[in-house]
């Protein structure tokens, strides 16, 4: 009679995992697979929003603003909504989850999240909607904030169990590959607009392409979802609670200083996150140094770079160990942070370095900074520890990178974009030394 009154997707979700029974076992490479779909359609929303944040928002949304410089920041300033509301959706989805079922947690999420991007191609200026037009970026921007938030499947984890012992950092790099790929997807599809129509165009109708994409790709992301929920190695998971949700204070009563470390470990990745994406385009778009098609493709071979330094550091982390990994990277990001400034204030040469450079550095940081710290959560609340945590290191980290630093650069000089990225790759090693201590205790 409950279920009548609360319908849920889990019977659903068991009986599909019955009539698969007699269907192979699922392979680690399937779940990589879906894995990645999965994660590069959220980066390709978010990075979608943040390019937009610098090429059109300014613009169409901010004209009111005294001068360019200003504008861009005003577009920054809304940047930071959906980190804010992720944790929020965390809360409300894993509520969802324990009461409605996996399958119905992502279907909603990945809906609300692709509905909000697509609708920002339909936002009219500030010219038809005045301060409305502001209004409802915020909204939609919150929008896909929250569903992130939902998003989180604990496909990860699942992945991370299937991997052998010798290969667990081989297996914590393949998710993140999903961020590289996204961003590259989003400034090819930018770029291709940037480079073939008039500025006019482009403002017009040229840039809300990308945005109504974003609901496509969520669809097939979905799906990809949907059928490892559905896999007979998913429901064992489950049963065996590696993977359900608990009530977040209750997790907290238990892991909160493993919470609070999780979100400072991956810090010097996270920082340098959007000081290699979403800055670099503002300051070339309004220093010069090159045109911004020219630089859009320029960071779509950074993209690859950065690729191939994910897949390096899951070699290196099985070699050398994941925590030794991370600190070899924050001193790598810290040594980069006294060229960098320099680099992107040095014409199309010295940004073109920069960013390739950087993109590689933050692939190897960044293939393993996903559940640094999660060994430390017990079984029991691994699944909705490592989302808070993510939550809250996105938000400490990367949240307001392009705002600070915009407002740092242009106020006192880009030199002081290297003290930004230095501070962050400072928190990441003090918080591995204060994990290390604590594993010893």
């Amino acid at each position: 009679m409950s279920s009548a009154i609360n319908p849920t997707s889990s019977g659903l979700e068991r009986d599909a995992r019955r009539m698969h029974q007699d269907d192979k076992p699922l392979s680690p490479g399937s779940v990589a697979i879906g894995v990645v779909i999965g994660r590069t359609s959220e980066f390709f929303d978010f990075f979608v929003y943040g390019l937009g944040s610098v090429l059109v928002f300014p613009k169409l949304i901010f004209p009111f603003a005294p001068n360019a410089v200003a504008a861009t920041l005003m577009s920054f300033a809304l940047f930071p909504l959906a980190f804010l509301a992720r944790p929020v959706g965390s809360f409300v989805f894993m509520w969802i989850d324990r009461n409605y079922g996996r399958g119905t947690k992502l279907t909603v999420a990945l809906v609300i999240l692709g509905g909000s991007t697509a609708s920002i191609a339909f936002l009219p200026g500030y010219d038809t909607l005045g301060y409305w037009a502001v209004a409802l970026l915020a909204l939609f921007r919150l929008g896909q904030g929250f569903a992130l938030g939902g998003a989180w499947d604990g496909l990860a984890s699942l992945l991370n169990l299937s991997a052998p012992a010798n290969h667990r950092g081989w297996y914590a790099m393949i998710p993140q590959l999903g961020a590289p790929i996204g961003f590259a997807l989003a400034s090819i599809l930018f770029g291709y607009f940037v480079s073939n129509l008039s500025e006019a165009d482009f403002l017009a109708w040229g840039w809300r392409y990308p945005f109504f994409v974003a609901f496509a790709i969520n669809v097939v992301a979905l799906f990809a979802r949907l059928r490892i929920v559905a896999s007979k190695e998913f429901g064992a998971a489950m049963e065996a609670q590696e993977l359900q949700a608990r009530p977040i204070f209750e997790m907290l009563s238990k892991h909160a200083i493993d919470v609070v470390l999780g979100a400072f470990v991956p810090l010097a990745s996270f920082a340098m996150f959007h000081l290699v994406t979403i800055f670099p385009l503002s300051w070339v778009t309004l220093k010069g140094g090159q045109s911004a098609a020219e630089f859009l493709w320029v960071q779509v071979a950074g993209a690859a770079f950065g690729a191939v330094g994910i897949i390096l550091s899951g070699v290196i982390a099985d070699r050398i160990g994941r925590r030794n990994q991370l600190m070899a990277g924050a001193i790598l990001i810290a040594i980069f942070s006294f060229s960098a400034p320099f680099l992107l204030d040095a014409g199309g040469k010295g940004q073109d370095a920069y960013i390739l450079i950087g993109f590689f550095i933050l692939g190897l940081t960044f293939g393993q900074s996903s559940g640094a710290v999660s060994s430390r959560f017990t079984q029991y609340y691994r699944y909705t520890g490592a989302a808070l945590t993510s939550d809250l290191a996105w938000l400490i980290g990367a949240a307001f990178a392009p705002l600070v630093a915009l407002g740092l650069a242009s106020s006192f000089g880009i030199i002081f974009i290297g003290g930004y990225l230095i501070s962050g790759a400072i928190c990441t090693i003090a918080a591995l030394s204060l994990t290390k201590v604590l594993d010893q205790q």
